[in-house]
């Protein structure tokens, strides 16, 4: 029986500033709080996967060996704050590719809950983004949007409605606590 659960949380706009295609490591800024939040999910006995469409490497706009410098800083920052992700999923590919795995297609989290014997209906999926709440609700997960990011305009504009609507990826750690 399955019986772990994961926090599925995208990237830019929920766990950081998103000031467009990040490249370098030092462009990349963890929003006050996050790697809190992260604590606080992990020690709620949660997995964390990141889950992020990176389109910016379909462009050329990135490298994967620069993307991989940015994921790096992250595991590093969050290792110095005893959090373990299990890991981040990426998506490479352009909207118009129509593949496989970019979001709001339930693929990589479902390769992830396949991989790692987790329950999606114990699991919630966070993002700023209809693309994310979608993805969670595609993969049967509880969604939460966050209002950080593009978080207040997808909520404004989207007719796609998320379990939840909370400030920032802070306020989501107290309904996996509830």
């Amino acid at each position: 029986m399955v019986s772990n659960k994961a926090v599925f949380i995208d990237r830019d706009g929920t766990l950081n500033h998103d000031p467009g295609f990040i490249n370098r490591p030092e462009d990349f800024s963890f929003y006050e709080g996050s790697v809190k939040a992260l604590k606080d999910i992990s020690e709620l006995g949660f997995q964390i996967f990141i889950v992020t469409n990176q389109s910016g490497l379909g462009r050329g706009y990135i490298k994967e060996s620069d993307l991989a410098k940015v994921h790096d800083k992250i595991r590093v920052e969050l290792r110095k704050n005893g959090i373990n992700i299990s890991g981040i999923l990426v998506c490479p590919h352009l909207p118009e590719d129509n593949c496989l795995c970019r979001k709001p297609s339930p693929y990589m989290v479902k390769c992830a809950a396949d991989k790692h014997e987790i329950s999606l209906p114990d699991s919630f999926f966070i993002g700023d983004r209809e693309s994310d709440i979608k993805t969670g609700k595609n993969a049967g997960c509880k969604t939460i949007l966050v209002l950080t990011g593009n978080g207040r305009e997808t909520l404004r504009k989207s007719d796609i409605r998320p379990d939840f609507v909370v400030e920032d990826i802070r306020e989501a750690v107290t309904i996996l606590g509830a």
